[in-house]
């Protein structure tokens, strides 16, 4: 792959392709472990600025789980300049400034509101992340594109660097996945289906003897509660056939 090719590199789709690269890091644990949450969500393209060697029979390959297949021994090790000069880049850093007065560090986006921003960038983007102990420099910084931080404690805001480039590669996973191994969620349950429910649950209320004058506040809590949880077909025959069963018991004692 030429180096143009690199900063032109688009998903199946179309859209812009994601990279990552991992600038001087120490340890080659991290490195495996960015490599396996790569494969986790969908990417495949890894660039490493000053590696440590990454022996195949040592940590790095160790800690990438099947990523020892493709993406690690597939990474390249590139130049700084590189990444700068071809990709859209994004640094991402643990210590932010609070305002534009120190703007190397800032504005910064969270890695769930950067998905929404790379949506509209038409170009290859790299997500780069710095050493372990810290991070990337103010002059790296300021030679990126974009900076994103992690919502974290303030006593303790400094992610282990594998962890925290696969919580960013989560965030953004609706860029590089186009399927997961989960099913797709069921749909909320027929309208009339939840309306017989609600019509079951006042006929339990006045089965088991609540004041007639406060059904109607129970029954307005009760359909709110549904609201809320979008209840599918099965739950709602299941919730059906227990309030059946309840208000013909009631009734026989």
């Amino acid at each position: 792959m030429s180096d143009d090719e690199a900063g032109r590199r688009t998903d199946a789709d179309g859209s812009p392709g994601l990279s990552v690269a991992v600038v001087d890091a120490e340890t080659p644990g991290n490195v495996g472990t960015i490599a396996r949450a790569m494969k986790n969500f969908g990417l495949a393209d890894l660039y490493l600025v000053d590696p440590p060697e990454l022996d195949p029979e040592g940590e790095a390959y160790g800690f990438a789980g099947a990523a020892r297949e493709d993406v690690l021994p597939g990474a390249r090790e590139v130049s700084f300049d590189f990444l700068v000069e071809q990709f859209h880049t994004v640094g991402f850093t643990a210590v932010t400034n609070e305002d534009a007065t120190k703007h190397v560090r800032y504005p910064f986006a969270t890695p769930a509101e950067l998905a929404e921003d790379l949506r509209g960038v038409d170009a290859a983007t790299c997500l780069v992340f710095g050493r372990e102990r810290v991070g990337l420099t103010n002059d790296e910084l300021a030679r990126l594109d974009q900076v994103a931080s992690i919502p974290a404690s303030a006593d303790y805001p400094v992610l282990n660097l594998g962890q925290a480039a696969t919580v960013a590669l989560y965030e953004l996973r609706e860029l590089s996945l186009e399927e997961s191994q989960l099913p797709e969620r069921t749909d909320r349950a027929d309208e009339r289906a939840i309306e017989g429910l609600h019509d079951q649950f006042a006929d339990f209320l006045e089965a088991v003897g609540h004041p007639e004058e406060k059904r109607p506040k129970a029954g307005r809590l009760w359909r709110r509660l549904l609201g809320r949880a979008h209840p599918t077909g099965r739950e709602v025959r299941t919730l059906r056939g227990v309030f059946r069963k309840a208000s013909q018991r009631l009734r026989e004692e």
